[in-house]
């Protein structure tokens, strides 16, 4: 079906052109012979029948035209017009290559019926008889004549049609047909010659020659056919040989083959418009597949950046069209591929890269490329931005005419894109898949209450994946794993990095269920848990050596496919267990010990691979030495805010404390109760007992006072034997209550280490806001009160100490 206007239009006038000779012909139709005149029809119909296909093409041709040439020389103009029409009838009709439409019989008779007409009128022309041309030279100019008019309007309906040059078609298909028509115009004059002098009847023997002539052209389509076949095998193996490396290497930059093919689509589309030859189509061709090569030599991390290079990066960037037409120099190409892929990326005012071509100085082929890639660019989804519908993206190429894109191509482009896209989308480049994933065989159990991991039959056998997706994937896990590491780095919070691992690891080794356990104490606590199951596995407390993840810790092997309900087996309640039936666990080695174990869980059985623990076991030395900083950083944020004896926060965060609380109170109109308190005979503990269990009186001490307090009371150790108490809500009237339960926890605790009480309390107490409105004056208020206390207890002390002296010496004189 023809579908060009143009086309449709120029059909019509030659069919009604070509239908107007026909019945002009017709009705003057005469004969002088009729025996002759059938004769040579019988002859040009067996001559059409003996018919040779062009190859590439569904046309064929025939020999026909020799009788054509005869009949304008020996018959009437209408005779030879029912010859050549009657037998391209049957050369359409007769076996034809591929079926027919009527459209078309319609051309070629049609057709054939204008070209006879004109050969014939130069022949019979009074002008060339005026010049007395010889007979024979007439007869090749009348051969040349037909044969220009038979294939110019074919080749130019080609030509519409297919929107390519008529130059290019017509030089393609008909030119080595012409010395077939200068032959046979030397072969009609001698058939005219021996008719003249044997009579017509001598006619009937030029079959054996229509034959050799069929059996010559034959032969030679046949070999033409198998050189054809053969170039386009070596060009179709060339061309698959560059869409598979440049799909390669799209695959590493944009996870997708659809960038190459819209590209090359598009490209090509505009430069049948633009009327390129073949040679300059191939290149480009070639060059939409390849133009991004040299990304091969741009860093990853570059590539994939989601969001503005910096200028060193772009500098960077800036370099990958010199590479690759370095790397496309070697392959030595049949046409000029390299000169495109170097300048894809120069533009038309010269403010381009790598070589500041402007104009018409940049090749047509890149100044194509250019504005396609920009487009397909703009119309497709990037790490930094969402894809712009398609009329936003070719509004902004059209923006850019005349100063970035060739006007002309930007023209074809906003014209054309519409048709172009619906192209795009029904020209798959590769159906091919390949299988890039093997059977993964079961670990060993790791002990006799775990599943047997070391089955007989395969643990995993995903569907295949296409080979373009597992080059995209292996540049994603690399992506993925960069970033992982890079996260974890940027942060010493256990909490925090152990969410960052457990978010960015989905991504690379998919799982229902998470648990990172650190070593405590020998056993394995939950630091971290997410996904499934996530109470049970919160609640665990799982002994080195044993269970699946406590095995792994102990051993330092990891374990694949193990089963995960071995871990709940540790919990007081047995009636508890897990529904996942696949855990991944590896170890988390430190710089000297293994510090805990990672743990991947999943609902189906044997759903973790090989290539799962391998990505696992690449991770995890980075995993273990960011959780081991942020636990060093962990206790050393605690030795700076606890005291490391008692465990009660230190002086530091007491004040740190203080202020929070009474700016809650300032808000909330609150009281706040602050008590200094000191241990009244602690020194002697020491010089009696020895400092090791004046420390443990020191416990004993911060634990009762921990005990006596409510969750949200605060109690610090200043130094010491030196205590504090802020006590927020805390009225004048409990106040002394609450001083007595103190004091009253300090002798049990002194009764407890010593066995006689020794030990008393000297609280002072300060309150917000009777005694102060700030934390210093606070705490210098207690301070103060507590010393008087003290001197009190000590005045009692001397006071009991004289009247047990006095009443030993009262005991003594009356004894």
């Amino acid at each position: 079906m023809v579908r060009a206007p143009h086309a449709k239009a120029f059909i019509t006038a030659i069919a009604v052109l070509g239908l107007s000779e026909i019945f002009v012909g017709l009705l003057q139709w005469q004969t002088t012979d009729v025996e002759r005149f059938a004769c040579y029809l019988l002859i040009a119909i067996t001559a059409s029948i003996l018919k040779v296909c062009v190859p590439g093409m569904s046309g064929s041709i025939s020999v026909n035209f020799l009788f054509v040439l005869l009949g304008i020389v020996e018959l009437s103009p209408t005779e030879t017009l029912i010859i050549g029409c009657g037998a391209t009838l049957i050369q359409c009709v007769w076996r034809p290559k591929v079926p027919v439409k009527a459209i078309q019989v319609l051309f070629n008779v049609t057709n054939v019926a204008i070209s006879i007409s004109l050969a014939a009128a130069v022949y019979r022309g009074s002008w060339l008889r005026w010049r007395d041309y010889n007979e024979p030279i007439l007869l090749a100019l009348v051969a040349c004549v037909y044969f220009a008019a038979n294939t110019f309007p074919v080749a130019a309906v080609i030509s519409l049609t297919e929107t390519k040059s008529f130059r290019n078609t017509w030089k393609a298909c008909y030119t080595w047909t012409f010395p077939y028509y200068i032959i046979g115009a030397g072969v009609a004059e001698m058939l005219h010659v021996a008719n003249q002098r044997a009579g017509w009847q001598i006619s009937v023997f030029v079959l054996p020659i229509v034959y050799v002539i069929f059996r010559s052209y034959r032969m030679y389509m046949s070999r033409l056919e198998n050189e054809k076949a053969h170039a386009e095998q070596a060009a179709a193996l060339h061309l698959r040989t560059i869409e598979a490396l440049s799909l390669a290497i799209d695959a590493k930059d944009h996870t997708t083959c659809e960038h190459l093919r819209r590209v090359q689509v598009y490209a090509v589309e505009v430069a049948r418009h633009l009327e390129l030859n073949d040679n300059e189509l191939n290149a480009l061709r070639a060059a939409a597949l390849l133009h991004d090569i040299g990304k091969l030599a741009v860093p990853e991390h570059i590539i994939s950046k989601p969001g503005k290079l910096t200028a060193e990066e772009f500098e960077k960037m800036k370099i990958h069209p010199l590479v690759g037409a370095e790397i496309l120099e070697e392959v030595d190409f049949p046409y000029p591929v390299v000169p495109i892929v170097r300048a894809h990326h120069e533009r038309w005012d010269g403010t381009g890269y790598p070589l500041g071509l402007k104009g018409e100085e940049i090749p047509i082929g890149a100044r194509i490329l250019s504005a396609v890639d920009c487009l397909d660019a703009l119309a497709s989804d990037r790490q930094y931005r969402r894809a712009l519908p398609l009329d936003e993206a070719v509004a902004k190429v059209v923006s850019e005419s005349g100063s970035g894109f060739d006007p002309r191509v930007v023209e074809i482009l906003s014209l054309h894109y519409q048709e172009m896209e619906e192209i795009a989308q029904r020209t798959p480049l590769s159906k091919r898949r390949l299988t890039t994933r093997l059977r993964i065989v079961n670990g060993q159990a790791p002990s006799a209450d775990a599943e047997a991991a070391a089955a007989d039959g395969p643990t995993n056998q995903p569907e295949p994946m296409p080979f373009l997706d597992s080059i995209a994937a292996a540049r994603q896990e690399v992506q993925a794993l960069f970033e992982l590491t890079q996260d974890i780095g940027n942060s010493l919070s256990l909490s925090e990095t152990l969410s960052v691992v457990a978010a960015r690891l989905k991504r690379i080794v998919p799982y229902d269920g998470i648990a990172i356990y650190v070593v405590k104490d020998a056993r394995l606590a939950p630091e971290y848990v997410g996904g499934d199951d996530f109470r049970l596995f919160s609640s665990l407390s799982i002994p080195l050596g044993e269970g699946l993840s406590g095995w792994v810790a102990e051993n330092n092997k990891p374990i694949i496919n193990g089963n995960p309900s071995v871990e709940p087996a540790y919990l007081n309640d047995q009636a508890k267990f897990s529904v996942l039936r696949s855990a991944l666990v590896v170890p988390l080695q430190g710089v000297s010990a293994v510090i805990g174990a990672l743990a991947l869980y999943r609902g189906d059985k044997d759903a973790f691979s090989k290539d799962n623990l391998r990505v696992l076991l690449a991770l995890s030395s980075k995993v273990s030495l960011a959780i081991e900083n942020a636990l060093k950083y962990r206790q050393a944020e605690s030795c700076a805010t606890t005291d490391y004896l008692t465990g009660l926060p230190n002086a530091r965060s007491l004040f740190l404390h203080l202020d929070a609380e009474l700016s809650r109170s300032k808000r909330a109109d609150n009281p706040l109760a602050v008590l200094v308190c000191d241990l009244d005979g602690f020194k002697q503990i020491n010089d009696h007992y020895g400092h090791l269990e004046g420390n443990r009186l020191l416990q004993m001490v911060a634990n009762s006072f921990r005990e006596h307090c409510r969750e949200y009371d605060y109690v610090a150790r200043m130094g010491g034997d030196e205590f504090v108490l802020v006590i927020p809500g805390l009225s004048q009237e409990k106040l002394q209550d609450r001083i007595a339960q103190l004091e009253n926890a300090v002798r049990v605790a002194g009764k407890g280490v010593c066995g006689e009480p020794l030990v008393s309390l000297s609280v002072g107490a300060a309150l917000y806001p009777v005694d102060a409105t700030d934390a210093e004056g606070l705490l210098s208020e207690a301070d103060r009160k507590m010393y008087a206390a003290k001197q009190d207890h000590r005045r009692i002390h001397v006071v009991n100490r004289q009247e047990m002296k006095q009443a030993r010496w009262m005991t003594t004189a009356v004894q």
